[in-house]
Parts: C-alpha cells; sequence; structure tokens
C-alpha cells in the first residue's frame, strides 16, 4: 500500500474523530443550554390567583319567637324590679318565651329571681304541662335559688303530690319546712300529706306501712300547734279505721269537739266501715242510727257494707229496715248486697219473706228488673239450700216451697218448677202432705 494512501486514511480518520469530538461537544452544550433554560423557566415565581369574589350576605328572617322575645327585652326598661319580671311572665301566652324571659332575666346585672318570680314561672310551665321543665325549677328553689316561701312550698309539695314518682320528694320538702325558721308547714300542708298517704292505702299489708307516717305526722302537727279541721281529722279517723284500729278511730273522733270540728256523713261512715269489716256490726249499727239521728246521709257504699254485715250476723230485720233506708234516699244496693240479703234469709229457713222481699223490692227499686236478670241464676242458689236443708233433715214449710215454685214460674221457667217438685217429691218424705196443699 502507498504511502500516500496511509498518509491520506490518517488525516481522514483525525478528521473524522475532531468532527465527532465537536458534534458531541456541541450536543452537550446543547443539553446544558436547555437545562439552564428550564431551571430559569422553573424558578420563576407563579403570580397568585385572584381573590375570590365576597360572598353575598341573605341577613336570617327572625322567627316569630325570637321577634317577640325582643319586644319584651326592650319593654323591659334598666333597673326592672322581680314585679316587672312577674308581669312579663304572666304576659306570655306561650311558656317557652316566658321561660326565656326568665332566664334572660337572671342574667342581668344588678337582678336577682324572688319566691315570686320562680312562684309565677313554675306555675306557668305547670299549667302548659311543661312537667319537666317545672321539675328542674323546683330542684332549683330547694337548693336555695330563691328565698323560702309558704305558699310557694304547698305548691311544691302538691305539684310531688301530683306525680306518683315524687311521692318521697313531697315528704322531702315537708322536712325542710319543719326545720326551717319563718316557713313552718300550715294546715294546707298537712291536709296534703294525709290526703297522699291516704291514697296508698289500698291493701290491708299495706295500711299497717303508712299508718306510722299518719301516726308521726299527727304528733308532729300537734307538735307545732297546727289546729286541724274536720278535713283533716276525717284523714286520721280514715287511716285507722282501713287498719281495723277502731278504737283508736272512735278516740280521734271523740276528740274532734276539742278542736271545734263537727262529725260529718264522712266521718261516721269510716267509723262504721271499719266497725264492720273489725266484727263489731251492733257497735257499727249504732253509729248508723246516730248518725241518722243527725240528719246525715251515709254514701252508698256504707250502707251496703252494713246491710251485708248484719245479714250475716243474721240480724235480718235491721238489714232490711237499712235497705229500704238506702231505697229511700234514692240510693239501690247492688247485685251481691240482694244475694247476700236473699240467701241469708233462705239459709235460715224464711225462704217465703226472702221472696215476699224480693217482690216489695220490685216495687221499690227502679232498677230492680235489671237486676232481677242477674239474679236468675240467684234461684239455683236457693234450690241448693233447700237441697242442703234437706241433707240435713230440715224440711222447708209450705209457704217456702210455694214461693219458690211460683218465683221459678213468674220468671217463665215452668218446666223446671215442675221437675223441681218431683225431685222434691223423692227427697222430702213428707212432701206428699205439702203436695196436697199446694194442688
Amino acid at each position: 500500500m502507498p504511502p500516500s494512501f496511509i498518509h491520506r486514511l490518517l488525516i481522514s480518520t483525525s478528521t473524522l474523530r475532531n468532527t465527532t469530538h465537536l458534534s458531541s461537544l456541541h450536543l452537550n452544550l446543547t443539553l446544558l443550554s436547555l437545562h439552564h433554560h428550564h431551571r430559569s423557566l422553573s424558578s420563576t415565581p407563579t403570580p397568585p390567583p385572584p381573590p375570590p369574589p365576597p360572598p353575598t350576605f341573605h341577613p336570617r328572617s327572625k322567627t316569630q319567637l325570637e321577634t317577640q322575645f325582643e319586644t319584651w327585652v326592650q319593654n323591659l326598661k334598666p333597673g326592672f324590679t322581680p314585679s316587672d319580671v312577674e308581669h312579663t311572665l304572666w304576659s306570655q301566652s306561650d311558656p317557652d318565651l316566658a321561660l326565656d324571659l326568665f332566664r334572660w332575666t337572671a342574667l342581668q346585672r344588678g337582678y336577682t329571681h324572688t319566691h315570686a318570680t320562680y312562684f309565677t314561672i313554675i306555675k306557668i310551665l305547670v299549667s302548659n304541662k311543661r312537667y319537666g321543665l317545672a321539675e328542674t325549677l323546683i330542684e332549683e328553689v330547694l337548693s336555695g335559688a330563691c328565698d323560702i316561701n309558704i305558699p310557694l312550698y304547698n305548691y311544691i309539695i302538691k305539684f310531688c303530690c301530683d306525680r306518683r314518682s315524687l311521692f318521697n320528694r313531697a315528704f322531702d320538702v315537708y322536712k325542710k319546712m319543719y326545720n326551717s325558721e319563718n316557713c313552718k308547714p300550715n294546715l294546707v300542708t298537712y291536709s296534703m300529706l294525709f290526703n297522699l298517704l291516704l291514697r296508698r292505702f289500698n291493701k290491708l299489708n299495706v295500711c299497717y306501712m303508712y299508718l306510722q307516717s299518719a301516726k308521726s305526722l299527727s304528733k308532729q302537727m300537734k307538735a307545732a300547734g297546727v289546729i286541724p279541721d274536720t278535713y283533716v281529722l276525717n284523714m286520721i279517723i280514715k287511716a285507722y279505721s282501713k287498719c281495723l284500729e277502731v278504737d283508736e278511730a272512735i278516740r280521734v273522733f271523740r276528740e274532734m269537739g276539742l278542736y271545734g270540728c263537727e262529725p260529718n256523713a264522712y266521718t261516721y261512715g269510716y267509723i262504721l266501715k271499719g266497725l264492720c269489716e273489725k266484727g263489731r256490726v251492733g257497735q257499727g249499727f249504732g253509729f248508723y242510727e246516730e248518725m241518722k239521728g243527725k240528719g246525715l246521709v251515709p254514701s252508698s257504699s256504707s250502707y251496703m257494707i252494713l246491710i251485708c254485715s248484719l245479714a250475716l250476723e243474721r240480724r235480718f230485720e235491721n238489714a232490711i229496715g237499712v235497705v229500704f233506708d238506702m231505697l229511700g234516699k234514692l240510693m239501690g244496693p247492688d247485685l251481691l248486697t240482694y244475694k247476700t240479703l236473699l240467701e241469708g234469709l233462705c239459709r235460715e229457713g224464711r225462704g217465703n219473706e226472702a221472696f215476699e222481699l224480693l217482690d216489695e223490692l220490685r216495687k221499690r227499686d227502679r232498677s230492680m228488673s235489671e237486676k232481677i236478670l242477674a239474679l236468675e241464676w240467684w234461684f239455683e242458689d236457693v234450690i241448693e239450700i233447700v237441697f242442703d236443708m234437706l241433707g240435713n233433715s230440715m224440711g222447708p214449710d209450705f209457704l217456702t216451697y210455694k214461693t219458690l215454685l211460683e218465683g221459678l214460674c213468674r220468671e217463665g221457667r215452668g218446666s223446671e218448677t215442675f221437675e223441681l217438685l218431683d225431685e222434691l217429691r223423692k227427697r222430702d218424705c213428707s212432701m206428699s202432705g205439702k203436695i196436697t196443699i199446694l194442688y
């Protein structure tokens, strides 16, 4: 290969290398330039976005309650007094608005609620059946939010008496009054508490538990110098009579004159019932006669207890007299009372008198027709009594048979009458002679 060719080849190779190097250098410079340009672009601060437009404000319309509240607040002039607040509260037809005003005034400087304002708002809430809110305010009063006051505390006791769940709370309020210096319980207080206790006297075993409370309350009343009236004394008598401690009831009855009180129909009724339930029917009948002499009329329940007790004691003449006296006062005995009296007569072998009495009662008792329908099954009881007498070798007389059989016929039970007659022939050996008279 000639040297000239080799020389040219080396020159070409060198040129190519230089060209390649320059191209690479140019590329690197280009990339570096782009890099610096990118950095310069990225480092340029972004202008902040324009602020959002201010929101459009639409004022909320006030409710009617808010408007009324603001109106009454404006009406209360600076330096308002408790009497001003009391007048404002009574002027509200909405109890919730009244309570809001009550709370707002309590927050004002220089103002403090009194017993009068608390009494007013509590009565407003109770009359509108906001019992939960009223109870909250009552707890504030008992915690000392206002000065103690007899009418306010009596009203709180009444509120507790009307709520079964607040039975014990009523006596808590009473104890606070009893231990206070200037808010002692009065006759109204004791009347409510005795009435509250008597509501629990529904069963005999429960009566004894609450009787001790009634005794204690009576002693505290006397110690406090409170003079009872007829209503309170009647409650005490009723408590003793319900527990069948009739001697104590009569003792209180005898003491009524010492307090300037006269017994009334309720007084006699409580004692009469207690004596009859105790089994001292004769003494109970004596109180009945005494009250009649004073022109007092027993209640229907007193009449019926006395009639049944006399019938069970086989004092039928007295029992029948009380029945007629009751009917004369336009009060009718119930079915059980009639049944007790008529069955008692039949068991004594006085069936003819029982049916005669039944006829007389039909004439005097306008509602007897309805009771007769209920007494249709009473004939079965009478027949059972007759068979019981025959089983004990005691045969009813002719008049008893006659009234029984005639009674069945009058009730439209003729077929049963002849069936009974056949049965009586078999059971009563002397029936043949009585049959002759019957026919």
